[in-house]
């Protein structure tokens, strides 16, 4: 009997998008369900009563949530198929989620501000972003991928957060890329990827919808 697997996301949710690029990663058919997060569904609010946020994997019917830890399921469930998205190595994999959960503590919540707050507020939420930024590219160093040479599991943590900087430097008034270009080198090898780019919204639809966000908030 086949699998039954079914992710409740949001489509703009770059949380949401690291388990997409995991499932094209892994070759995994999969169902998608979208989820309005100001409504959520009785479905959403029984396979994850703690947060009641998205995206929730759903595996034969047993709910795994948090995307990153969703990522780590993927792996090791569907180790016959696509390539490992963790290291083998203990080590490595220490590693890597230890960078993965950097990315979970300062980017998403530091990015929000930048297009949520004005004036000095503002200011500095963008220089600690680009701070973020730099230390993620020095990590990255002269490798091609955060992991080396092949696409894994701080790739996947931190790409989806790409479809978000044409809101951070819009409203922010920025150039992520001047400031930090050897990331942006690293972001055109991840979209070279089909399981990438076929994952990520355009980056004008989800700046389209941060304003009627903003709008519907009274930002």
């Amino acid at each position: 009997m086949a699998d039954e697997v079914v992710l409740l996301d949001f489509w703009s949710s770059p949380f949401g998008m690291r388990v997409r690029i995991a499932f094209a990663e892994k070759g995994i058919h999969w169902e998608y369900k979208e989820e309005d997060t100001r409504n959520k569904s009785p479905l959403l609010l029984q396979m994850n009563p703690v947060h009641k946020k998205i995206p929730v994997l759903i595996h034969n019917g047993k709910p795994i949530c948090e995307s990153m830890i969703q990522i780590q399921y993927i792996d090791e469930v569907w180790s016959d198929k696509g390539p490992p998205l963790l290291p083998t190595d203990p080590y490595q994999r220490a590693h890597a989620r230890f960078w993965a959960d950097y990315i979970d503590k300062k980017v998403f919540e530091c990015g929000r501000r930048i297009w949520t707050t004005k004036g000095e507020a503002q200011e500095a939420a963008k220089k600690k972003f680009i701070e973020i930024l730099k230390t993620l590219e020095g990590e990255l160093g002269e490798k091609s991928y955060f992991g080396g040479e092949s696409f894994g599991y701080v790739d996947l943590a931190f790409i989806p957060f790409y479809t978000w900087f044409g809101v951070y430097e819009s409203f922010g008034k920025m150039s992520i890329e001047a400031e930090c270009p050897k990331l942006f080198s690293w972001v055109k090898r991840c979209l070279e990827k089909e399981s990438v780019s076929k994952s990520l919204p355009d980056q004008d639809k989800v700046y389209g919808f941060a304003l009627e966000l903003k709008k519907a908030l009274g930002i």
